[in-house]
């Protein structure tokens, strides 16, 4: 069976999205910096780059496809015509919504039924690939509360956001095992062996 991991990147203080989050800026107010190491320094982090893209499907939250509320079915997500995962992606939502087909093989899917079931149809879909857990903070509370994640990879940027999405709010007793350590100057790589 194919592992759930879940790729992240987190300021110092545990928040992967800052205040104030909205269709002009998906993670908040300045969150974009703290994916810069993706930008800036991208062939020394080439590793965790391919890392993250290389799962055989996704799993998302609705907010992270399109923010909350009813669905404006002129929205495609915030990545273009083009998304970067290039593989089936199953967002949870309460509001239904037909699979949307988007250009290099992205096919967002609408869950309405739950954690289990999105990870039923991406495993599925993955075939012997890695299931990934994109995000966001409240979907990737619920798949570590359910014992569901298997390696978690946090990307550490070194800020302070003091207020956003806090990313292990609410998940119980977690134990980690951190099996691999690498970084820049603008990002620290752990990987952790999720241990039940």
């Amino acid at each position: 069976m194919s592992r759930v991991t879940c790729d992240l990147t987190i300021s110092l203080d545990g928040f992967l999205a800052s205040p104030n989050q909205s269709l002009a800026e998906p993670l908040g107010e300045n969150g974009e910096l703290l994916h810069r190491w993706m930008f800036e320094e991208p062939e020394p982090n080439a590793a965790e780059l391919e890392g993250i893209l290389a799962a055989g499907a996704y799993i998302m939250g609705r907010n992270m496809f399109a923010g909350p509320g009813a669905w404006d079915e002129k929205w495609q997500g915030w990545w273009g015509e083009e998304p970067p995962y290039h593989a089936p992606v199953f967002v949870l939502t309460h509001h239904p919504r037909a699979p949307l087909e988007m250009q290099g093989g992205t096919t967002f899917n609408f869950v309405t039924n739950g954690i289990e079931s999105a990870l039923a149809q991406a495993r599925k879909a993955a075939g012997s690939k890695d299931v990934a857990i994109a995000g966001g903070a409240q979907t990737v509370q619920q798949y570590l509360s359910a014992g569901l994640i298997d390696e978690l990879r946090l990307h550490t940027a070194p800020m302070i956001l003091g207020a956003g999405e806090r990313l292990l709010d609410g998940v119980g007793n977690l134990k980690l095992e951190p099996t691999e350590v690498s970084g820049t100057s603008l990002v620290t790589h752990v990987c952790y062996r999720v241990i039940r």
